[in-house]
């Protein structure tokens, strides 16, 4: 089976992406969503995180993410903490979907997460990685106009991504995603049969 990352920066258009694949047949896992329910009451990483971070990230005694977002967003070394935690448990989720994936008959999957590659790296069980590009201020533009967020808030959270041009080097496909949806689908669609060939070949 050939498991692939998809990762682009925030206002990528990488969910758009992931959106596309599902619709060509190409099973895609969400990273963030397994992340959120690894905080949830009695989930894989919840009592580390509560004993970590203490009772600032708490409402009504369970973790609010908007909270603990608000504090990883703000000090690198509290981001770094919280991946230190949660990231093996989303890693063991991702795995143990992608085997009920292969079981079911499928021969490729996709992890959406922003964050592959953060670190220069990518996990040993990755197969290749694909990351949707586009212009930094058309990707803040986007975010601003889709999440109603200020520009100033845009800017924070974009700054404590690594910037994603950055990942090029770590990137097997890249899809530059700056000419309207019609165009980000027709690339996609492209890509879905190189890894349909490529899956075959496996």
């Amino acid at each position: 089976m050939l498991i692939l990352g998809l990762t682009g920066g925030m206002g990528s258009g990488k969910s758009e992406a992931a959106r596309r694949f599902r619709e060509r047949g190409i099973p895609v896992i969400d990273a963030d969503q397994l992340g959120h329910r690894a905080l949830e009451p009695g989930a894989s990483a919840e009592a580390a995180v509560r004993e970590a971070f203490g009772p600032s990230i708490l409402t009504d005694g369970i973790i609010d993410r908007r909270k603990l977002g608000r504090l990883v967003f703000s000090e690198p070394e509290a981001r770094r903490r919280l991946n230190r935690l949660v990231h093996p448990k989303i890693h063991e989720a991702i795995l143990a979907e992608a085997a009920a994936l292969e079981r079911d008959g499928q021969d490729i999957v996709l992890v959406e997460a922003a964050l592959w590659g953060e670190d220069g790296a990518l996990p040993a069980w990755m197969d290749a990685l694909i990351l949707v590009e586009c212009a930094e201020a058309l990707r803040a533009e986007r975010v601003m106009r889709g999440r109603g967020m200020p520009m100033d808030a845009v800017r924070r959270r974009m700054a404590a991504q690594r910037p994603p041009e950055e990942k090029r080097s770590l990137a097997d496909y890249v899809i530059v995603n700056e000419d309207g949806i019609d165009a980000l689908e027709a690339r996609v669609d492209a890509l879905t049969e190189v890894l349909y060939g490529r899956s075959k070949r496996t």
